[in-house]
């Protein structure tokens, strides 16, 4: 990391269900140290440029905390004591705002809600004691969030060094009405094995989320590039030329792409709201998208094709499922050779509709709802000869 060991903190990043192996393979690759996989969480050691450097390009990170303290706590009297105890406005100052987010699984305290309000007094306490104005709370659009942590008696107070969680890239202007999570987005595209190799194709493409985060996968563009903004750059000790530096830096190693990325919906308010945010996201150079009902299309190109969708759930968009799944199988088996197939669903009833076998499926979550990211391989030629053929090999 080029920089003193001594410098090096632990860190703890927040990601989705199933998907620590991928932030931990991100966070090694970034230069992370002692990167350890955790339950929706991974654990990493690194300096304050490193804390930058995760914020800015992990794809599957939600949050970036950085531990301040921990403690053993058995009463509320003792746990006053030990946030009062903190060196709060060596932090922030007391023009910033601030909220506590509590995470709690004690018998000690009642409710997450009573132990983020005894640690706003003890915080408020120690910038009065210091002779600082006391700074206010801002449960919303906080300028500093602060985690606490309670696990039976352990207690671990953190710096929320990103704030807004990390999906929101901003990058997206216009929403369409069941859009995916960037998050979940980019670990599905990565557990699809997509690496910028082929062309690509989400033929029901909503607001563009799954076309952007290829876009920037296969041009190594950081995650959050189009971002303005991240909790760390209100902390007392927030360094600006060295942010502008790690920026600059990651920038140096995006690469060209030199196939296409396409997109389809059939729904023209659809197409307009993904070409807004490809516009946004300045990637109009890699991405078309076109007006197009996908049960009525063929493979655009000659060559293996990576094709990776969100089909409507039915729970917000009505759709006659047996139907829909089925023409989802129909489409692919007759227009679509050559192609690797993913789709997510909820619906795990509807996957018998589309007549194909699955050659993978992987359990996910989509919000709440446990999920299944599903790939069906379409062979060039029928499936026939391709096993005879692969069995002379």
């Amino acid at each position: 990391m080029g920089t003193d060991m001594a410098d090096n903190f632990k860190m703890l990043a927040k990601t989705l269900y199933g998907f620590e192996p991928l932030l931990a393979k991100e966070l090694r690759n970034l230069g992370a140290g002692n990167v350890r996989e955790g339950n929706r969480m991974v654990t990493f050691e690194g300096d304050t440029g490193f804390m930058y450097k995760a914020n800015l390009c992990l794809r599957t990170a939600l949050k970036v905390f950085k531990p301040i303290k921990r403690c053993k706590v058995f009463n509320e009297k003792q746990f006053y004591k030990e946030l009062l105890a903190i060196d709060w406005p060596q932090l922030f100052g007391s023009d910033k705002t601030f909220a506590f987010d509590s995470t709690i699984h004690t018998d000690v305290f009642r409710n997450s809600m009573f132990v983020s309000l005894k640690a706003k007094d003890a915080l408020v306490d120690r910038f009065r004691k210091e002779g600082e104005k006391r700074p206010n709370v801002d449960s919303q659009n906080a300028d500093v969030r602060i985690n606490v942590h309670i696990q039976d008696s352990l207690c671990t107070i953190s710096m929320d060094s990103s704030g807004n969680s990390l999906h929101q890239r901003g990058y997206k202007k216009a929403v369409n009405v069941a859009p995916i999570n960037e998050v979940l987005a980019a670990g599905l595209l990565l557990l699809s094995g997509w690496d910028g190799s082929t062309h690509f194709l989400d033929p029901m493409c909503g607001s563009g989320t799954f076309l952007i985060e290829a876009a920037m996968m296969a041009c190594n563009i950081p995650a959050n590039i189009n971002r303005e903004h991240y909790a760390f750059m209100h902390w007392n000790d927030f360094d600006e030329d060295l942010f502008q530096k790690i920026v600059d830096s990651s920038l140096k190693k995006t690469r060209e792409f030199h196939h296409q990325i396409l997109g389809y919906d059939k729904a023209p308010s659809a197409v307009r709201k993904a070409m807004e945010n490809i516009e946004h996201a300045n990637l109009g150079d890699y991405i078309s998208v076109e007006r197009k009902d996908f049960f009525k299309t063929e493979k655009p190109n000659q060559g293996p094709l990576h094709m990776v969708f969100n089909p409507p759930y039915g729970e917000r968009l009505p759709i006659d499922m047996p139907i829909f799944y089925g023409k989802i199988g129909d489409t692919l088996k007759q227009g679509y050779p050559g192609t690797g197939a993913w789709f997510i669903t909820s619906n795990l009833e509807a996957l018998k509709f589309v007549g194909l076998k699955p050659s993978k499926k992987i359990k996910v979550f989509n919000g709440k709802l446990e999920s299944r990211w599903v790939k069906y391989e379409l062979y060039e030629g029928s499936k026939k000869t391709h096993r005879s053929n692969s069995f002379e090999k």
